[in-house]
């Protein structure tokens, strides 16, 4: 394929479309309430009407306020159709009609839309995620042919680096840093690894993104293999994301058809292939290490670093390692340039976060907003606050790993460097907002029988020591606990973060350490007292 072609599928795509489109949700959330139903149904109302010519039913990704699901929206009023189903679907049809039609209506000036800015999610909700077509109707893949181009290697590694992006899986390392520890690493092969094995309960914005828009995430990987000069990709994803994962197949057989993927990419001296490993559900195979040797047909177990990566990973070769997320945010940056990114968010933590916005919260749903928004803007305006009259008591970021952030620190921006002098980190996007009834000694002994499961076991700091740490827990729900094992539960998670092998382990007792500094009274008013 060559610029001409792809600019002719782009102007074929766009003269085929109907003047309106309805684009309903078929990402999983929608999905499962029956959209794609709804979706057949109204088309077929459609057919029998005189609209049948102007009008057009499309599925789409996430639209993103999951709550009001299954969502349909008017591509010309932007107006959204909330709870549709098989019995008020005919509803949306009156509409359309001009027909007085009693169905619950959202404009996109909504709160719930207001405060956000897209990036990552840019085309989620607007294109057919089974169409190659739709997504280069939108500009998909002239980014990677400029870069191919264009640009050299180094330029496009410069673009990331001046941008100032950081890893979104939840460290936060400086992206362009990774990219060229692993291009400066000579050798014969090299691989580029997207990690969606996104396993964080309460989690699922990697894997709306790769329902929702998975050609950008595979352009974003091309342009990094051009970058960093691997030659062979893979997309590790877990097993309980089967419509994730068939689109994912759907979009690389339709790139491979098109010549996007595989030898002379865009008739350069570029050849790249990716391929899918689905993993079977660890948590652990989040963690880099242990995901490489999951894809190796190995045990998912992690080993200790040095030697990294970007210097020895998978089979021993240098292997560039980042999430979903930060590849869906490379082709926007090369697109608009490095300046562009680096001037929305904060200083230290520059663009867009995606969460996903769960818990006792009026709105659920994914969101984007720009790094420094505050925690009280996400929770009381885009997410409505708490439902029937509650008070907001806490919100978990950063899943297993994070911390329970107390109501009296909502106005904290949300960037790197803040969650973590509070106790909690930003993690992969998952946050969950708890009421003033939540018990945060239950709160932690959840995700700790979380860790406590998914450990591995080769490291007995993990192994054990989140074993006792559950068994403490217990023990002061149960109000059998004495001060002294309230002590012992202190100094047990302290070891178990200082030595533990993984992050996994590492990580494991912060929700209990950030339950313990903000909301220390729930554990003291459960021991037993002294006789």
């Amino acid at each position: 394929m060559d610029l001409a072609e792809l600019l002719e599928i782009a102007e074929k795509e766009r003269r085929r479309k109907k003047p309106i489109e309805i684009h309903c949700c078929v990402a999983a959330s929608c999905v499962s309430s029956n959209s794609q139903s709804v979706k057949d149904k109204l088309s077929e109302l459609l057919s029998n009407t005189d609209l049948k010519d102007r009008v057009e039913v499309v599925g789409v990704g996430c639209m993103g306020l999951c709550s009001k699901g299954p969502l349909l929206r008017n591509s010309v009023t932007n107006e959204f159709y909330c709870h549709v189903n098989l019995d008020n679907v005919s509803e949306v049809l009156k509409d359309i009609q001009g027909q007085k039609a009693r169905i619950e209506k959202l404009k996109i000036d909504d709160p719930f839309y207001r405060k956000q800015m897209h990036i990552v999610l840019e085309n989620s909700g607007k294109i057919d995620p089974e169409s190659i077509e739709s997504y280069i109707a939108e500009g998909g893949y002239l980014t990677l042919y400029q870069v191919l181009h264009e640009m050299t290697p180094q330029e496009v590694i410069d673009e990331i680096t001046k941008s100032g992006l950081r890893g979104r899986g939840g460290a936060g390392y400086p992206t362009g840093l990774k990219w060229s520890l692993v291009a400066k690493s000579q050798a014969e092969k090299k691989f580029v690894v997207c990690n969606a094995d996104e396993g964080d309960p309460g989690a699922f914005m990697d894997r709306s993104v790769l329902e929702s828009d998975p050609h950008k995430i595979l352009e974003g990987m091309i342009i990094a293999a051009y970058a960093v000069g691997a030659q062979q990709g893979y997309i590790y994803i877990r097993g309980e994301y089967p419509l994730a994962i068939s689109r994912l197949q759907n979009a690389i057989k339709q790139a491979r058809k098109y010549g996007l993927l595989g030898t002379q990419i865009f008739e350069s001296n570029f050849d790249f292939k990716i391929d899918i490993r689905i993993g079977a559900g660890a948590f652990v195979c989040g963690e880099e290490t242990a995901l490489m040797q999951s894809i190796e047909g190995k045990r998912g177990t992690p080993y200790p670093r040095p030697p990294y990566p970007a210097e020895y990973g998978l089979w021993g070769y240098p292997t560039l390692i980042n999430n979903v997320e930060t590849f869906a945010n490379v082709v926007p940056i090369i697109r608009n340039g490095s300046e562009w990114f680096s001037k929305i968010g904060t200083e230290k933590s520059k663009g867009t976060k995606v969460f996903a916005l769960a818990g006792k919260v009026k709105k659920t749903g994914l969101i984007e907003v720009p790094m420094g928004i505050t925690l009280r803007e996400i929770v009381e305006e885009i997410g409505g606050g708490v439902p029937d009259g509650g008070k907001i008591k806490a919100v978990q970021t950063g899943g297993p790993s994070g911390g329970c952030i107390p109501a009296s620190k909502l106005d904290t921006p949300v960037d790197y460097e803040s969650l973590i002098s509070l106790g909690s980190m930003m993690g992969s996007g998952g946050m969950i907002v708890m009421d003033d009834k939540t018990n945060m000694v239950e709160v932690a002994r959840f995700f700790m029988e979380f860790s406590k499961d998914e450990s591995c076991g080769k490291c007995i700091p993990c192994r054990a020591g989140t074993y006792e740490i559950h068994n403490i827990l217990t023990k002061i729900i149960e109000r059998e606990a004495t001060q002294d094992d309230f002590e012992k539960l202190k100094l047990l998670c302290q070891v178990v973060k200082d030595t533990s092998l993984c992050g996994l382990g590492q990580s494991a007792p912060n929700p209990v350490l950030s339950t313990i500094m903000n909301f220390e009274e729930e554990y003291t008013s459960l021991l037993k007292k002294d006789t």
